[in-house]
């Protein structure tokens, strides 16, 4: 998983764009899908950060306003059930929808993804359920993009989506899309809250050895995650970009 210990102040980004979030919000309402079940630990969240939340508004999206990040609340329906995803606050996805996920089960939430039931399900399942409240851990995913947008939803072929991506322009027309992830146990309702904090930059804007790292961790996507990623219709523009960007002092 990649997970990393970390304090509180880690946790959330400090002085989140409002505007920003509630435009997103806004300009994207399916982001938004709750069930009857988040409403405790949605109002748990709410009183954790400070946000006034009224008697009739879902808490989970009010609070998802006053964040950078994206929200997600999964529980247990009893002890040693799987987690299911109970309430999502998403303004700028990586390429899915709440509306498909919400009730799904982790390995459900995750079946797209190759490798997943191999490599990961049993050791996910298993930090879930022994998470102790106050522990914090975040995780780092990262995606190519043929888009500055921060909400991207890989919509059409990826060779469409990709296809104007040349070694020449490809500085200025692929953005590394990373998503700082963390994981916490609200201590009163016992349900587990996933952030998701998405940051997008041109590929130009990397150091040439970061650049050249990200073109070798392109390559290992394609023989799995590749096809899934549309790695085919850009890893050799971004491939032949990197290796001929000066280096920077």
């Amino acid at each position: 998983m990649g997970l990393v210990r970390l304090r509180e102040e880690e946790w959330l980004q400090p002085n989140p764009d409002l505007a920003g979030r509630r435009k997103g919000f806004a300009e994207w309402p399916e982001g938004v899908q709750i069930t009857p079940q988040s409403d405790a630990p949605g109002r748990e969240l709410a009183a954790m950060l400070g946000v006034p939340i009224a008697f009739d508004q879902a808490a989970l999206p009010q609070v998802a306003h006053h964040t950078h990040e994206d929200l997600c609340l999964l529980t247990q329906s009893t002890s040693g059930e799987p987690y299911r995803l109970i309430g999502a606050a998403v303004a700028w996805p990586t390429d899915w929808h709440p509306k498909d996920k919400l009730g799904l089960t982790l390995r459900a939430l995750h079946a797209p993804i190759t490798g997943y039931e191999e490599q990961l399900a049993t050791g996910v399942d298993r930090f879930m359920s022994t998470l102790r409240p106050g522990l914090i851990f975040g995780r780092c995913n990262w995606f190519i993009a043929p888009t500055p947008e921060r909400r991207w939803l890989a919509e059409g072929d990826a060779q469409d989506q990709f296809g104007h991506v040349t070694p020449e322009n490809a500085g200025e027309t692929l953005f590394v899309r990373t998503e700082r992830q963390t994981l916490r146990r609200l201590p009163e309702t016992g349900a587990i809250l996933f952030t998701i904090g998405v940051y997008v930059e041109p590929l130009a804007n990397l150091t040439a050895e970061n650049a050249r790292k990200l073109s070798q961790a392109v390559q290992t996507l394609i023989d799995g995650e590749g096809d899934r990623r549309g790695a085919l219709s850009y890893a050799a523009a971004l491939n032949e970009f990197a290796h001929q960007k000066v280096p920077t002092c």
